[in-house]
């Protein structure tokens, strides 16, 4: 249940019409039926696991792969001696790979909300394992190799992450742009904004403490949530290990899942979410100070400076850019408050004054007051130029009070259309967090009780 509720905060789903055609399953006949019963066995909060370790494989239509997958990370357990099990999060694949699955021995959670995270992440929640050690079911990650993360994980390590640039990338096995751009430009930003020292931040296999990442809250349905574990985890000061991993051309006979440009640019993008200090706040900052004090020493130098621009031309310049760098710390404050209140994760430290700023009262009230003062710097102008009958005014003196005034006028107004968005925004959020509560509880009421079901509905609809 706990994956049933965090998954509705992702505002995409990768991958809906992806969808293969069917593979007959009598094409594998080395697959024995383990016992049914035995593949839905699910720890209950508080219990200890049943096994040392799930190898966990999120599918999407693999037949083909799939029985060589299952084969290898069972011969694994078999021949290390690990207690484990074999779990299949299928996310709704129509060419058999759920029968075929359970024919291999593996276990099978089906997942109907689509995409690669959402399959992920109610595989985590059904792994009867400690650990847990996830990869993809296209036969690109060898699932007999995994002794090198067992014993990163028995040795204390939370997150053990596989690195496919130090252990091999197979000739075929991943695209040149993937290889020399995308790859090792995100991994760049997650090592300079989260102070990681993981190199490579997107590969597919990788081994958990299974508690310790419940823990992180994890939410993103889409390719992102690989993204979205490894920043987290880093955030929240999880023991993390790397070790070589050698990646192989996958064995499907179909496109990937993976799409270039668009998961790329949602790793991306959120990568800038978590990250609104470098994006938003410091550049924002720098530019406000640095155009504040253009045009505090053009105010109080109205002659030369020697060789420093002091006339109205530049001070025009510093005052948009003072409004250009407070509206960027405006959007610092967004995202830190869409983050928190689509509870990806705690602010950090340098980020929960603009928590306060963006949900207290102090944006509208510094809002007014920078309105106000902006308003009477060009009522008095005004009243100056009535007072000459509207004649011709000396354009210096004029524009070294207009544009300050202007500066002001427009901070000031920014910052009161910004307090009612961010409180549409934590309005929007609080709504839709009522409306999940309200229809897991509908979920949950017996099929005995039809009473109750009508007042959870009206309820609903009243709130």
């Amino acid at each position: 249940m706990e994956a049933s509720l965090v998954l509705h905060y992702s505002s995409e789903q990768s991958d809906r019409d992806d969808r293969a055609p069917g593979t007959p399953v009598g094409e594998v006949a080395a697959c024995s039926i383990s016992d049914p019963a035995s593949r839905f066995a699910v720890p209950a909060a508080g219990i200890e696991p049943q096994f040392e370790l799930t190898i966990l494989m999120p599918c999407l239509n693999e037949a083909r792969t799939l029985p060589t997958c299952i084969g290898k990370a069972k011969a694994f357990l078999a021949h290390s001696g690990v207690r484990g099990e074999v779990l299949v999060a299928d996310n709704g694949s129509t060419d058999g790979s759920q029968t075929l699955a359970m024919s291999c021995g593996a276990r099978v959670v089906d997942v109907p909300v689509r995409g690669y995270g959402a399959a992920l992440i109610a595989g985590i929640d059904a792994a009867a394992g400690r650990y847990v050690i996830m990869g993809d079911a296209d036969d690109s990650y060898d699932f007999s190799a995994l002794a090198p993360f067992v014993a990163e994980l028995r040795q204390g390590s939370q997150l053990v992450m596989g690195n496919r640039f130090r252990g091999g990338i197979l000739p075929s096995a991943m695209p040149p742009l993937h290889r020399y751009l995308g790859n090792p430009v995100l991994s760049f930003m997650g090592r300079f904004f989260f102070k990681s020292k993981i190199g490579d931040f997107h590969c597919g296999l990788r081994g958990f403490e299974r508690q310790a990442i419940l823990q992180l809250g994890l939410c993103c349905e889409g390719m992102e949530f690989a993204s979205e574990m490894v920043v987290k985890a880093s955030l929240h000061g999880l023991r993390v290990a790397e070790v070589p991993t050698v990646l192989s051309p996958d064995g499907r006979d179909r496109p990937p899942h993976l799409r270039t440009w668009r998961d790329g640019w949602r790793h991306f993008r959120f990568l800038l979410l978590f990250t609104p200090r470098w994006l938003f706040l410091y550049p924002g900052v720098v530019l406000a100070l640095l155009s504040l004090a253009q045009l505090l020493l053009a105010q109080s130098h109205p002659g030369n400076l020697g060789r420093w621009p002091v006339g109205i031309h530049t001070q025009l310049f510093a005052g948009a850019g003072m409004v250009l760098g407070y509206q960027t710390m405006l959007f610092a404050m967004g995202a830190v408050l869409a983050r928190h209140c689509a509870r990806l994760n705690t602010p950090h430290p340098r980020e929960r004054w603009a928590l306060r700023a963006a949900s207290g009262g102090w944006l509208s009230i510094g809002g007014a007051l920078a309105t106000l003062f902006g308003l009477t710097m060009c009522a008095s102008l005004t009243w100056q130029w009535g007072r000459t009958g509207f004649g011709a005014l000396d354009p210096e003196t004029a524009m070294r009070q207009v544009i300050p005034g202007i500066a002001l006028l427009l901070m000031g107004t920014q910052s009161l259309l910004a307090a009612i968005f961010f409180a549409a925004l934590r309005s929007a959020f609080d709504l839709r967090q009522e409306v999940m509560h309200t229809d897991v509880a509908v979920k949950h009421v017996s099929d005995d009780s039809p009473q109750t079901v009508d007042r959870a509905q009206r309820s609903k609809v009243s709130g």
